[in-house]
């Protein structure tokens, strides 16, 4: 096991550098930096199925209670739950631990979810990383950006723990495994493998894929904050060579660089294939202001960045299918993939 201290102190050479001087241009593409880092060796700790096993952090709390009903409904093994102060005693049937470590030891959880409050969430983020947590998923949204800073450094420090989100509706493969706020309702087990910044736009591209008849094999919502623990990069990089996946979706936005790092990679990865399987892509805030937050917080086109159309472009070069708007996204996936057999 890895102590605080030490992934505090591992952190602390370049973490305090990026206090001073981070841009936020800089801010976005630093999650993108962790591919040349060990970081990147915990990608496949992305593919869940119905065997991965399930801890929640904060798991007596009201809303962590309800959404681990719904997930038990939805068919997910969940085998506990941590609540500092509650441990040894039992909730919806399931045991409660003190701490990450005791119920890793006890339980040998394969992923933990976060329903802790902004301000705790990256000491929450930091003990699973401790543990050695194979996939910690993050939902809450407004963790302060310094807070992110050093947890972005502590997770390229390690090679162990792999982090959804923050702010981020989670990941999902249907029918098998549900970590996250995603209506599970309108999901369906299938062969389109979706990663997304958007939690809206990538339930509209489910409903697309749904009513196309497609389903989708693992949805990856990384988030709309700055410093996101998995990227657009990292959720292609698992669809490349997923064994269920068949057509690959990525939904982009405006604000930071994930996009046309999403295009390289693309690129790439159609040139060492010979049968690459099929991209559609969106981007949205074609029309938004600069300056101007959208919903996200990194959502925001700053002064002389490239925009919606910019990107657009960038991934329509590399060889994706870019769609005006997510109403196509089914139906064009579903072309692609019959023009492919």
């Amino acid at each position: 096991m890895i102590s605080r201290m030490s992934l505090r102190a591992r952190s602390q050479s370049v973490y305090w550098p990026w206090l001073r001087c981070c841009s936020p241009s800089q801010r976005a593409t630093f999650a993108s930096a962790a591919a040349k880092s060990p970081y990147a060796k915990t990608i496949p700790n992305l593919c869940i199925g119905p065997e991965t096993r399930v801890i929640y952090q904060g798991f007596t709390g009201k809303v962590a209670t309800a959404n681990a009903k719904d997930t038990i409904a939805h068919g997910t093994k969940i085998v506990g739950g941590v609540s500092p102060g509650k441990g040894g005693t039992q909730h919806l049937d399931l045991p409660v631990y003190n701490t990450v470590r005791e119920i890793k030891h006890a339980l040998k959880p394969d992923a933990t979810v976060l329903f802790i409050p902004a301000l705790r969430a990256a000491a929450a983020m930091e003990e699973a990383i401790e543990a050695e947590m194979p996939l910690i998923v993050s939902v809450a949204e407004h963790i302060p950006v310094h807070d992110m800073l050093r947890v972005q450094q502590i997770l390229r420090t390690q090679s162990k723990s792999r982090l959804v989100g923050p702010n981020c509706p989670g990941i999902i493969a249907p029918g098998a495994c549900r970590l996250g706020i995603m209506p599970y309702q309108q999901y369906m087990p299938g062969n389109v493998g979706i990663v997304s910044k958007s939690g809206t736009l990538s339930y509209e591209a489910v409903g697309a894929t749904t009513r196309a008849g497609l389903g989708q094999s693992i949805v990856v919502g990384m988030g709309g904050d700055s410093l996101p623990g998995t990227t657009l990069v990292d959720g292609l990089e698992l669809f490349y060579e997923h064994d269920r996946t068949e057509g690959i979706m990525v939904i982009g936005e405006i604000g930071g660089m994930a996009e046309f790092d999403a295009a390289d990679s693309i690129r790439q990865y159609r040139s060492r294939t010979k049968n690459p399987k099929p991209i559609v892509a969106m981007v949205a805030g074609r029309t938004a202001p600069k300056g101007r937050v959208m919903g996200h917080a990194g959502a925001l086109l700053m002064p002389g960045e490239k925009g919606a159309e910019a990107k657009a472009q960038a991934l329509e070069a590399a060889g994706a299918i870019v769609v005006p708007h997510p109403g196509l996204l089914g139906s064009e996936m579903k072309r692609l993939l019959q023009e492919s057999q």
